[in-house]
C-alpha cells in the first residue's frame, strides 16, 4: 500500500506526439479533470497555437529536435511542487522514457510509443507510414505534412475514408521531419536523441499498444518494454484489440484512459 493517497499526485502531464498538437488529447483532458486531476497538455515548441493556424503557417517547427522537445517537458516539470503522472502518445511515449531517465515524474505511461535507441524491429508498416518523409533525406530540416491518405493509412487505419478525412481536418499538422529522422537512426548514432539508460530508471513505467498501430505495431513496443524490464521498477505492458495509432481518439478511447490513469495510481511510489 501507498502511504499516501493517489489524489495528492494531483498533476498528470500529457505529452502529444509528432504531427498533432495538444488538441489531441482533448478528450482525455477532460476526462481526467473529472476525477479530480490538474492536466497540463503542453505543446512541443513551436506547436503552441491551434490546428488550423499551424496549417497556415507551420514557421517555428521546422528543425525543432526531440533535446528541445524534452527540455521543454523537464522545465515545466521541474517547477511543479512535486512529480506528476507523465502520459505520452507516440514519440510523447519516447519523450515519458527519456524524462524518467532524467528522474522527472512519480509514475509513466508510454502510449504506443516511438523506439528509442536499442529497439530493432523495423516492420514493414512501419516503414511505409514514415517513408513519406524519411523517403527523401531533403525534408530533415523541414515541416512536413501528412497527406489525408498516408494520415488515414498511418494514424487512423480502422476507420473508413470519411471518418478519417474528419480527423485530419481536426487534429493533423505538420511535423518536425528532425524528430522523425533522429528517431529512424539512433542506432547509427552513439549520442542519438532517445537514447537512455534502461537501468538507471526508478519510476513505474507502462507500455500501451494498439493492436493493429501501423506506425508502432505491437511488436515494436513489447521489444521496448522488454529492453525497459532492466530496470528494477514496475515496468508493464497492455495491449488493446482492434485499436490503431489514434488510440487515443477512436471510439473508445475512455477504456484506455481509464486503465493509464487506474494503473499510474496504483503504482505511485510512496512518499518518504
Amino acid at each position: 500500500m501507498n502511504d499516501f493517497s493517489a489524489d495528492e499526485v494531483d498533476t498528470i502531464v500529457l505529452v502529444h506526439g509528432l504531427w498533432v498538437n495538444p488538441r489531441s488529447w482533448e478528450g482525455w483532458k477532460h476526462h481526467y479533470e473529472a476525477r479530480g486531476y490538474r492536466v497540463l497538455t503542453p505543446a512541443w515548441p513551436g506547436l503552441d497555437r491551434e490546428v488550423e493556424e499551424l496549417r497556415r503557417d507551420p514557421a517555428g517547427i521546422a528543425g525543432v529536435g526531440l533535446r528541445e522537445v524534452v527540455d521543454r517537458y523537464q522545465g515545466i516539470i521541474a517547477a511543479l511542487n512535486r512529480p506528476p503522472i507523465i502520459m505520452g502518445h507516440s514519440f510523447g511515449g519516447a519523450v515519458v522514457q527519456i524524462l524518467l531517465d532524467r528522474g522527472l515524474g512519480s509514475v509513466g505511461v508510454a502510449i504506443d510509443s516511438a523506439a528509442v535507441k536499442g529497439v530493432l524491429p523495423l516492420p514493414l508498416s512501419t516503414l511505409k507510414s514514415t517513408w513519406p518523409v524519411l523517403g527523401n533525406p531533403a525534408n530533415k530540416n523541414k515541416a512536413v505534412s501528412l497527406t489525408p491518405e498516408q494520415f488515414h493509412y498511418a494514424v487512423t487505419n480502422t476507420l473508413t475514408e470519411s471518418e478519417s478525412a474528419a480527423r485530419y481536418e481536426r487534429y493533423a499538422v505538420p511535423g518536425s521531419a528532425r524528430v522523425l529522422f533522429q528517431g529512424a537512426f539512433a542506432n547509427f548514432t552513439p549520442r542519438a536523441a532517445t537514447r537512455v539508460d534502461f537501468r538507471n530508471r526508478r519510476a513505474p513505467l507502462l507500455f500501451i499498444a494498439g493492436q493493429v498501430d501501423h506506425i508502432v505495431p505491437p511488436k515494436v513496443n513489447k521489444a521496448n518494454w522488454r529492453l525497459c524490464r532492466k530496470s528494477a521498477a514496475v515496468t508493464d505492458y497492455k495491449e488493446f484489440p482492434g485499436r490503431s495509432h489514434f488510440i487515443i481518439g477512436q471510439d473508445g478511447w475512455q477504456e484506455v484512459a481509464d486503465y493509464a490513469l487506474n494503473w499510474a495510481e496504483e503504482h505511485v511510489p510512496a512518499r518518504a
